[in-house]
């Protein structure tokens, strides 16, 4: 299958936003990802930005438009932690994180509708977590961004939502991820135990559920919150 609708992702060098590259670069997708460092995977275009900064988002955007085309699918998925307890949190601990998580998330998708208004079609998809909705101990500032993210699903469907443009949030729960690898296994079969599922995800069981919004399949589904947390978050 091969489309003409331009996808970006944002984040798309590591981790979960490499693997929803990949996947729609294998569906045939003209694919662009946003990297501070690194590149994306192999068939896609790389571009440097910083979310946080509106003109470097404009700039990305504009180079994505001359070599790909209008971007109509866009993946808000570039995220930062800075995990402390709230007494110890800093005003810098929590705004850079906001800042990164949900006002990128803005930066990014305020510059994607202009085209995809234009093209009266588009899918918004926003990367949120598990925590979002259940809540962690030292992520008062990561929870917040996450949370915030369905909030905005949901405000831009009702903006949008009669342009066949979609807006929806998924929220992962624990990845096997660089980062999950090095939790010491004791922790890590703590994790497992409150999972129902009693496993990590793969990021490549993300991912399709990404692309799989982004398809015509998906097109009266929005303001919605998929969970691909193995049913840790259930009933919230």
């Amino acid at each position: 299958m091969s489309t003409d609708h331009v996808v970006l992702v944002t984040g798309g060098n590591r981790g979960i936003g490499r693997a929803i590259a990949e996947r729609f670069v294998a569906e045939g997708y003209p694919v662009a990802v946003t990297a501070r460092s690194g590149e994306g995977p192999a068939g896609t275009l790389t571009v440097r930005a910083d979310v946080t900064d509106a003109a470097a988002v404009d700039a990305a955007f504009t180079e994505v438009e001359e070599k790909l085309g209008p971007v109509t699918i866009v993946v808000a998925n570039a995220g930062v932690t800075k995990d402390t307890l709230l007494l110890r949190m800093s005003e810098d601990d929590f705004d850079s994180v906001v800042a990164t998580n949900l006002g990128g998330a803005f930066r990014v998708v305020k510059r994607a509708a202009k085209g995809m208004l234009r093209a009266k079609w588009g899918r918004v998809i926003l990367i949120s977590s598990v925590v979002g909705l259940y809540g962690s101990p030292g992520q008062i500032n990561y929870a917040s961004s996450k949370s915030g993210l369905v909030g905005f699903a949901r405000s831009l469907t009702r903006e949008l939502g009669g342009r066949a443009i979609t807006a929806n949030v998924v929220a992962p729960g624990f990845i096997e991820t660089d980062m999950t690898a090095e939790l010491p296994e004791e922790t890590q079969a703590q994790y497992k135990a409150t999972i129902p599922a009693g496993r990590f995800a793969t990021p490549d069981e993300v991912a399709g559920v990404v692309t799989w919004l982004a398809s015509d399949d998906a097109a009266y589904i929005s303001g919605a919150v998929i969970p691909v947390d193995g049913g840790l978050g259930m009933g919230h």
